[in-house]
Formats: structure tokens, sequence, C-alpha cells
């Protein structure tokens, strides 16, 4: 498959072709919410970084917290120059390796096990789906400290803040939209404090299958917002 050539646009329903490819997570944990973003938000997200706000292609790309690389790996196939994926679970990232080999896309791929604060230097582009602080408090700050300390532009995935009527009655009309929103306030402010500036929010409706034993559906559907956030120079 190899990399993809910056002067073609890849459709967004091979880019989610492609993401299916990808494997996910053999044996997911619950505490370090191990929820693999589907194919069609991944795409969705992956398609707007790329060619609506170019900020893939040739790009220096990092992907926190990256699991089984599914950004890394979409980054990678939509021509960025470099990416680097990191995760502190080394089954989570020993699979996207493997993923990663078996689509030959390893040669500007880094994968590292480890936690975030290991990562220094400078990312043109930063992808994360972090943990929303269901099972720790506050557990996705931690990122967004650490992106806005490495990269240039921050997309930052988090849950919505609250349950909206007229938000979940327009997904029921259209599920794959996306929806322009205002940030939480709580966010708003600690990215501010933290030299970023939010250029847009866009929420998404997120369905995700039963994955472990307190889950008491066969299918969850919510609403996450993408956070596009600028580091103030």
């Amino acid at each position: 498959m190899g990399r993809y050539d910056q002067k073609r646009i890849i459709r967004k329903i091979d880019l989610e072709k492609f993401i299916a490819k990808t494997a996910s997570h053999p044996h997911p944990q619950a505490n370090l919410e191990q929820y693999t973003t589907t194919e069609a938000i991944a795409a969705t997200i992956l398609y707007l970084v790329a060619y609506s706000n170019v900020d893939i292609p040739g790009k220096t790309v990092l992907d926190l917290g990256c699991g089984t690389g599914r950004f890394a790996l979409g980054a990678a196939y939509l021509g960025a120059k470099q990416v680097v994926g990191i995760d502190i679970d080394k089954t989570a990232i020993k699979t996207a390796y493997e993923t990663a080999k078996r689509l030959n896309l390893n040669k500007n791929i880094n994968w590292i096990i480890g936690d975030i604060s290991v990562i220094n230097g400078y990312f043109d582009t930063v992808l994360q789906n972090p943990p929303f602080g269901i099972q720790k408090r506050y557990a996705d700050r931690k990122f967004l400290k650490k992106a806005l300390e490495v990269g240039k532009t921050v997309y930052s995935i988090h849950s919505h803040s609250e349950f909206d009527k007229k938000l979940i009655k327009q997904f029921k009309k259209n599920s794959s939209t996306l929806i322009r929103v205002n940030p939480s306030p709580f966010l708003q402010k600690y990215i501010t404090e933290h030299n970023g500036n939010i250029r847009a929010v866009y929420s998404m409706l997120m369905t995700i299958p039963k994955m472990f034993n307190f889950h008491k559906k066969q299918q969850y559907s919510f609403v996450i917002d993408l956070y596009w956030i600028e580091r103030c120079e």
C-alpha cells in the first residue's frame, strides 16, 4: 500500500476502508479507557484535518496515547512527513507496529512505549483521543497540557459536557453529521491558561459495542467533541 502521493486526494470512503484494515486492541482495559475510535469517526476527523485544514500532508504528526495507532496510521497513509505514536500499553504499541508493517507504513512511523511525559520536541500537528476521565477524573488534562507544549496545532477528542436533547435530535436525523458547538467553559479556561486558542469545536456521535462486564447494553451511543486548537506563539 505504501505512503500516499500527496498530490492525489484520497476519497473519504477509501480512507474509512483503510482504517477498517487496522487492528483493534486484543485485550482492552477499562481502567485505561481503551475504546477504539470507530472507522467512521477516525475517517471524518482525519479527512477534516488533512484536507479542510491541510494539517497532515507533508507535516510532522504526533499521536498521543495512540492505542493501536489508527490516527498515526491514517496520518501516514495521508502523506505525513513523519509520524510518532506513543502509548503506555505495550500490547497496543505491538498491535500498532504489526499493523503498520502489514500495511507497509513503518518507514515513516516511530512507535514509543511509555508515558506521554517523555515526549519532547516540536510537531506540526498533534492528534489525540485521550481518556475522558471516567475512570480517573481530569485524565484528559494531562494530554492537553503535553499537546500544547509540543504541538503547533492540536486536534483533541473529549466527551460532550452535558446531555443536549437538541443535539441528540440532530444526530438522530443524520448520525454521520458533524455539528459545530461551543466549547466547554472548563476546557476553554484550561486551554487558554496553557497557551492555546480554540479555533473550533465539532460534535460527533460515537457508537461503540459492549466491551466490558459493566456494560449493560449491546452498544452505546454518546456525543464527543473534537477541539481544534492552535498554540499561541
